[in-house]
């Protein structure tokens, strides 16, 4: 983990706001000079910090789907199981976020689909793998309140 400062904190809230923004302008809003700025960027996604940059995509626009957040609880909690589980959700495409929680669940899972048979039918193939899922609750977003960019914080 590396130490950030005022800078680069500010470099990176104005790149998860504006990825394409340009040399010169991210340089005046965090009132550096443009090779200073620019250094601090290549830093930041040399240590890992920067993972990447992509498209803020308004997937309600683009897909008429359903949006579905999923608890689940497996019934054994050893490295083996917990690791098959996060295995078989990481390479299903219907999942986009998937959180190992403490408290109550085991997981929380973001879930993307068709329709809600279309989801039904994925968790009914999760039930038949046995990757240890003891129970779940499922629960349908009705609305979107609100939807930070990849969880940027809006502190400083």
């Amino acid at each position: 983990m590396i130490k950030l400062d005022r800078y680069d904190l500010a470099i990176l809230r104005i790149l998860a706001r504006d990825g394409r923004i340009t040399k010169s302008k991210l340089a005046e809003e965090v009132n550096l000079s443009i090779s200073p700025a620019w250094e601090r960027v290549r830093k930041l996604e040399e240590s890992g910090v920067i993972r990447g940059y992509r498209a803020d995509i308004d997937w309600a626009g683009a897909f008429r789907g359903s949006r579905i957040v999923v608890e689940v609880t497996l019934a054994r909690h050893t490295a083996h199981d917990m690791r098959r589980f996060e295995e078989r959700i990481v390479s299903a495409p219907e999942v986009t976020h998937c959180y190992a929680t403490g408290g109550g669940v085991d997981y929380v899972l973001h879930v993307m689909s068709r329709d809600i048979d279309h989801y039904q039918r994925f968790v009914d193939a999760l039930l038949m793998e046995d990757i240890g899922i003891e129970r779940y609750f499922t629960y349908i977003v009705t609305k979107i309140v609100k939807n930070a960019p990849d969880g940027v914080p809006g502190w400083d």
